[in-house]
């Protein structure tokens, strides 16, 4: 299992310096990948033009960007503008959103997901992997072809949870982006799902990316209270709240990663048995030296033989 950094954290007070700065230390302390959710008013993929400069090697990836408020062509235009400024180290990672973000900020109809991201993936890749594309569905449609400013397009990946969607996701993509999955959900449901789905169309072994809050402290009650605080909206939307009865949880905060190195390196095996192939850790403190030692850990730690 590979380790990176997810560091959507930043956005609470989004800076592009500083941003640029976390993705170059990332690439120093040996992590392979570097994840920003796009949301707010901060674009993550110009985030990601800005930031590599200063980390070259270093794999850039979406986590995700929604595709109701954006049309695929335009987000296509955008992908491989960027996969072309970063030298092709971009992985596109997509995804529905919730109704109530869907109905509630963008003013848009929660309609048909499934059959939303199937007409997304219909018009997004075509342009991504040869610049042309000709779907006319029920949700997305679009006719035309361009030249693209790169020839080997970004890697896709979409936030699936649900069966269809995974089955989807598998078929047609490069592997699935989580948020609040623990390690018997991946297990149980989303290995094997997504796994079979990828075999079925003679695809490669998709990639798990699994993405928990990593906090290493010797207090860990108080830090988990913190966290089931902070996360308790994720407990409560649906699709989240599906996995965390699956996992046979109270909320996002019972699967962090939460104790001291000993405890969250055990942890960090466990993820890796279940089956995911990459482990983006947000990074949690309440001080320097939780902070030092959390990224010390992860620095540290490495998977067991065929982990």
């Amino acid at each position: 299992m590979r380790l990176g950094i997810n560091a959507s954290a930043l956005l609470a007070r989004p800076a592009l310096e500083p941003m640029a700065e976390h993705a170059r230390q990332a690439r120093e302390d040996g992590f392979g990948s570097w994840w920003l959710a796009q949301t707010g008013l901060v674009d993550a993929l110009t985030i990601f033009t800005a930031a590599a400069v200063h980390a070259p090697d270093l794999e850039f990836g979406t986590a995700v960007v929604p595709t109701f408020p954006r049309h695929p062509q335009a987000l296509a235009a955008q992908a491989l503008t960027t996969q072309a400024a970063i030298g092709g180290r971009l992985t596109l990672g997509i995804g529905l959103a919730h109704q109530p973000s869907v109905e509630g900020r963008w003013r848009l109809s929660w309609e048909r997901p499934v059959r939303h991201l199937m007409d997304y993936l219909d018009v997004l890749l075509p342009l991504l992997e040869t610049g042309q594309a000709n779907h006319h569905g029920e949700i997305w449609g679009f006719e035309g072809a361009y030249p693209r400013p790169v020839a080997h397009p970004p890697r896709v990946m979409v936030a699936a949870l649900g069966e269809q969607v995974l089955r989807i996701t598998g078929r047609r993509t490069d592997g699935t982006i989580l948020w609040c999955v623990g390690p018997k959900t991946i297990r149980n449901h989303i290995a094997p799902v997504i796994t079979e789905a990828a075999e079925s169309a003679g695809r490669p072994a998709p990639r798990i990316v699994c993405s928990l809050p990593v906090w290493v402290t010797d207090e860990p009650d108080k830090a988990r209270a913190q966290v089931a605080q902070s996360l308790t909206v994720y407990g409560e939307l649906p699709s989240y709240r599906a996995m965390l009865d699956r996992e046979g949880v109270e909320g996002p905060a019972d699967i962090a990663l939460i104790g001291d190195e000993y405890d969250v390196a055990d942890m960090l095996t466990e993820i890796a048995a279940a089956g995911a192939t990459d482990f983006t850790a947000v990074e949690q403190a309440s001080h320097p030296e939780e902070a030092a030692r959390t990224r010390a850990l992860l620095k540290s730690w490495s998977p067991p033989t065929g982990g």
